[in-house]
């Protein structure tokens, strides 16, 4: 999951602060999620790293949401982009999907972080996880297919 969140820093960073920032924050909500889910033994009560992944998680989760997309689609409807638009109607169900199931799991573990079933919290983490490799990948490709296409159009004006 790092190394694809790697990637897409070295293929659109400098694109656009908003992105740049927010592909910053995806890198620290994974290095945080790899800590939490290879820790031994939970931390100390309460358990801060468990706190501080929620924090990150919701942070990244809300960007994503109320700036980030609103942000390409903005871009795609300023250069008429049908395609770009249409793309993101299809994949925003899925990505407001996997949404839900971060925000349960913050509810369930980012304020009351103290005696958490750590098998229980481990096995719903690592589910997570897996929506949360997949979001990435649909957000890579609304931001590759809604760049791609504005930056040829910026080009040929």
């Amino acid at each position: 999951m790092l190394d694809s969140c790697t990637t897409a820093q070295e293929r659109w960073g400098g694109v656009h602060k908003l992105i740049d920032r927010w592909l910053a924050e995806r890198k620290q909500l994974v290095s945080e999620y790899t800590a939490l889910r290879d820790r031994a033994a939970p931390a100390s009560s309460p358990d801060t790293d468990l706190e501080s992944f929620c924090d990150v998680l919701v942070d990244y989760t809300s960007a994503g949401h109320f700036e980030v997309y609103e942000q390409l689609i903005r871009e795609a409807e300023e250069f008429n982009d049908l395609g770009g638009i249409q793309l993101a109607k299809q994949l925003y169900p899925r990505i407001e999907t996997i949404t839900q199931t971060a925000i349960q799991f913050n509810d369930q573990y980012g304020e009351s972080a103290t005696g958490v079933d750590e098998t229980l919290m481990q096995e719903r983490l690592r589910h997570l996880g897996g929506l949360l490799h997949e979001r990435f990948e649909l957000e890579d490709c609304l931001i590759e297919v809604l760049h791609t296409a504005h930056q040829d159009m910026l080009s040929a004006l």
